[in-house]
Parts: structure tokens; sequence; C-alpha cells
């Protein structure tokens, strides 16, 4: 997330309890999760298993419950009890939530577009030309939608990330702050679900088509001209290139390459990444010419099991 304004390290003090070791001074122009982080954006870390990892990154100020940590000279901490709660206090110090006073409130949308009745759109929502919204479509705040897109009945674009953190006390939700993004000439079909990023963006490239009942979770990029059949599920922060094909109920899991020209085929769960003009099949998925040969076999396991009794 960008800041609309950029700050001061020092300027934190007054909104979280923390200890700054580094240059005050510092300027921050964004607060990020780790795997969308940038130069002069803040982040934060509370587990030792990714304090070297964060201290790498790009990002130049860090939260952290840990002093004895060495830190480069280019990078300020922000020593925190509990960084992921104050993470949380200044996402939605930044980017508060508000509650509408009506069902299309502050939205830029180009008066050629087709809106059909009970939709809701939410405040900072860009809509190009010539698009067609069906009724009951919501779509979240910090949304931007391209020229010539379809959505069809009851999809709703924007809602928050599925991210939480498992403490004694319960999950833990990490606050979303991201958006989305649909390009040119993308349809969404009915009963669709896409989560904005964390802190970045959510995206649909040019020319995608998606059938009904699908879930596209945060941070997720889907490339040109995809092809996604119903009830398919893709986990956060997966990349898929373009040219894709994925048939129904397939699965994918979290932070994936999917390579350009790629075919899932359905009812597949994919675990892995897969590789550019490659077709995989089954849970786990594999090449499905390779898949399709092992069924084949398993088939013929009684028949063998018959012979050897027989021997």
């Amino acid at each position: 997330m960008d800041l609309i304004k950029a700050i001061q390290v020092k300027d934190l003090t007054e909104i979280i309890d923390i200890e700054i070791i580094g240059d005050e001074t510092a300027i921050i122009e964004g607060i990020n999760e780790i795997h969308k982080v940038r130069k002069n954006d803040l982040t934060f870390v509370d587990h030792p298993k990714y304090y070297d990892k964060v201290i790498a990154s790009e990002a130049s100020i860090i939260l952290i419950n840990k002093k004895e940590v060495e830190n480069p000279e280019n990078k300020v901490l922000l020593f925190s009890d509990d960084p992921f709660a104050d993470y949380n206090k200044l996402v939605l110090y930044f980017s508060p939530k508000h509650l509408p006073s009506q069902s299309i409130s502050n939205a830029d949308i180009d008066p050629s577009n087709l809106i059909y009745p009970n939709t809701f759109i939410g405040p900072d929502v860009k809509i190009g030309k010539n698009c067609i919204i069906y009724a009951n479509v919501s779509i979240y705040n910090k949304v931007e939608i391209g020229n010539n897109v379809i959505i069809h009945s009851n999809t709703t674009i924007g809602s928050d990330a599925f991210y939480f953190q498992k403490r004694k006390d319960g999950f833990h939700k990490l606050e979303s702050c991201g958006s989305v993004i649909i390009e040119d000439n993308v349809e969404l079909g009915s009963n669709c679900t896409i989560d904005r990023g964390v802190s970045g963006a959510t995206i649909i490239g040019k020319g995608s088509k998606l059938d009904n009942q699908i879930h596209v979770g945060h941070g997720c990029v889907l490339g040109e001209r995809c092809l996604i059949a119903a009830q398919v599920g893709i986990a956060g922060k997966t990349r898929i290139g373009n040219d894709v094909t994925i048939w129904g109920q397939a699965g994918l899991n979290k932070d994936l390459d999917i390579g350009d020209g790629a075919t899932i085929l359905a009812q597949s769960g994919v675990g892995k990444s897969i590789e550019p003009g490659k077709t995989v099949f089954g849970t786990p998925s594999a090449d499905a010419r390779t898949k399709m040969r092992e069924l084949a076999l398993l088939k013929q396991l009684p028949l063998f099991w018959k012979k050897i009794r027989n021997l």
C-alpha cells in the first residue's frame, strides 16, 4: 500500500509504541507485507525463521520483536513487543474502514457502463468504459476495472485476504489494505470471489474468462487470455502466465508459478509449479500422459493379483 503522503519514521511514535533503532528521519512511502516490499517501505517480522529474509529484503523500515539482529546501515529497525498487532494498527490508521452512505459511493464510473440494480460499488473504485455489471455484484473499495468487462450476478470483488496468525487465544487476522485490478475484456461468471491483496494487488489479466463459482486468493496474478472453468480454487500469491487453461474443480496451492500455455485438467490438485506448455492431471498433479498410464495400470491390479495367487 502506498501512503497518500510520505512520512518520517519518528511520526509513527504517535500511532504505535516502538523503539527506533536507526535514522528517525528516514522516509516511509508505503506499508507492505514481505512479499510486496520495496525501498522505503515498512514491513514486519515476528518469527526467528524469517528474520534474515526480512532484513535482507528491499524494505527500509522493519517492525521486529528482537533487538539483537545484524542490521545493515540502510535499514531502520522498529522494536515492538508485538509487530503483527502494530502492523495492523498502522494499516487501519492509514487505510481506515468507512461505512458508505449509499450503494454507489465515491467512485469513478464512466457513463457508458451498464450497471444493474442492487449492485454495491465502494469508494475509490474506478470502472472504465462499456462494462456490464449485473445485479447483486459487490465491488469493495480500491478496485480498478478496465474497459469492456462483464461481471455476472452475485460476484464479489475485493474481499479481505484469508490471512490469519494462530495464537493462544485463537486466530488473529492480518488486515488487508491491497486492491484488485481487473483488466480490459475480462468476463467473470456468477458467484466468483476475488480477494484483494494483503498490501498489493490481485490482478486478472486482459481477455481472461472465468466461469461461475471460482475463487481467486489474495495477491494472485492471472495473465492474459486465461480460461478458467467452474469451481476452480486458486490460493494466495499464485502467479499464472498467459494463455493458461484450468478446467473445472481444480485446486491450486499457494505461491505457485504456472507457466504460459499450461493446461490443468479437471479435478487436479496442484501442489507444485508447472512448466510452460505442460498439461497436468490428478492429485497430486503430474504430467497428464504419465498419470493416465498410471491409472490404466491400476485398473489391471486385480488381474495381476489373481494371476499371482494362482501361481
